[in-house]
């Protein structure tokens, strides 16, 4: 349970950097890695920097929940009525059973009708 408040609650953010239409690089929580080719258009004192050149730099940012609902104890009748359940079930789990032993003394036998071993053919040799 910690662990999918700690999921919902973060803030994701994906960063890619493209270059010529293919992913060079693909980072979570930072900045994503250049391929260096800004880097090599300075070495060779070029002044198209300042133009579109083809690579590209794309970020995705899922936002956390900020605001947590702390207040518990204001659920609805269907929630209640399944905590109450649930929690008798899982007690019910605990409590010894009692074995009351119901006796059979002041009862007579059942009238046998026939000869059960004579019915069924089982003998004792």
């Amino acid at each position: 349970m910690a662990l999918l408040l700690l999921l919902s609650t973060i803030s994701w953010t994906v960063e890619k950097h493209m270059c010529m239409g293919r992913v060079m690089d693909i980072a979570l929580f930072d900045q994503a890695d250049d391929c260096g080719m800004e880097a090599g258009l300075a070495l060779l004192d070029d002044t198209s920097i300042g133009e579109e050149h083809c690579c590209d730099n794309e970020a995705f940012t899922m936002q956390g929940q900020d605001t947590l609902n702390l207040d518990i104890f204001h659920f609805d009748f269907s929630q209640q009525v399944f905590i109450i359940s649930y929690a008798t079930s899982y007690l019910g789990l605990f409590q010894e059973s009692v074995d009351r032993g119901i006796a059979f003394d002041f009862y007579p036998p059942p009238n046998v009708a026939e000869d059960l071993n004579i019915l069924h053919q089982v003998f004792l040799i």
